[in-house]
């Protein structure tokens, strides 16, 4: 048995400009903000980011450091769409391949099995086709002779994910009502990272069907509590909604000196401040 504790620093210093990089969560929910904030401290760029897209798509497409993004979509939720993605989209900053979310989901699952594609349904008779002319469908073998679409594996040089809990061999455990694939991402990935709200000694007394990612695909675990803010990670807390809506509004520049200017200590410290400010004006 190994142990797999790795700081945010020591998961970046393993990754390279030019990767193709996984982020599990989805939308503005469990997302591995610590380890974005700790990527967008570094030089890395040139990157393919594939994600069912929140803020991790937009601090890295307002940074820059997004070469191509492969995303079902990219929304905070309660904001419908992702300012920082809209802006960069706009102006061209990056490359898009727009799919389907079940064909998303099907990517992962070709390249969690070593695969090169799956056939699938979703997409079919939809503009998916149009705006990914490099797409292609195949036909069954078989004598119904049905077509689909060949959803191409979405193979993962690395991924970063978020859970409720991990131990030190880096087993995963999600508390809150939804797996969001984190599992697959892991797989997916040639080395996968795992942050957590809080280490633990053993899942001993864990229900087997939270404990949604398992050792032998994961390369480094990283205790951040509140690391998933100012998204959620239900039940430790909800999603910040009142430091989204200021993240949403506030230019890139302004926002990035004030919050992102230090490590992850400064960033919690700088946020917490600005909520007693809040607070003072109330």
């Amino acid at each position: 048995m190994t142990d797999k504790t790795m700081t945010p620093e020591e998961v970046v210093s393993r990754l390279r400009s030019g990767m193709t990089l996984g982020i599990g969560g989805w939308g503005s929910r469990r997302k591995p903000m610590a380890l974005v904030r700790a990527l967008l401290r570094s030089e890395i760029t040139d990157l393919t980011v594939v994600s069912y897209g929140g803020p991790d798509v937009g601090l890295l497409a307002a940074a820059g450091r997004i070469r191509k993004l492969v995303a079902a979509f990219a929304t905070l939720d309660s904001i419908p769409l992702e300012p920082h993605f809209r802006a960069a989209r706009q102006r061209g900053a990056f490359e898009l391949m727009e799919v389907d979310e079940a064909m998303f989901m099907w990517g992962l699952h070709a390249a969690a099995n070593r695969l090169p594609f799956l056939p699938v349904r979703a997409g079919l008779g939809s503009d998916v086709m149009r705006v990914n002319p490099t797409l292609r469908t195949v036909t069954s073998p078989y004598a119904d002779g049905e077509e689909f679409v060949a959803m191409p594996a979405l193979r993962l040089d690395a991924a970063l994910v978020h859970v409720n809990r991990a131990d030190r061999l880096g087993n995963g455990q999600y508390l809150g009502p939804d797996p969001y694939f984190d599992d697959l991402f892991c797989e997916a990935a040639d080395s996968a990272y795992v942050s957590c709200e809080r280490l633990v000694d053993t899942f001993a007394t864990a229900a087997p069907q939270t404990l949604l990612v398992k050792r032998h695909s994961v390369t480094g675990v990283v205790e951040t509590p509140n690391g998933a803010h100012f998204t959620s990670c239900v039940p430790d807390y909800g999603r910040d909604e009142p430091f989204q809506k200021l993240y949403a509004t506030t230019p890139w520049p302004q926002f990035a000196e004030r919050f992102l200017h230090g490590d992850e200590k400064a960033y919690q410290s700088a946020v917490q401040m600005w909520h007693e400010e809040q607070g003072e004006r109330k």
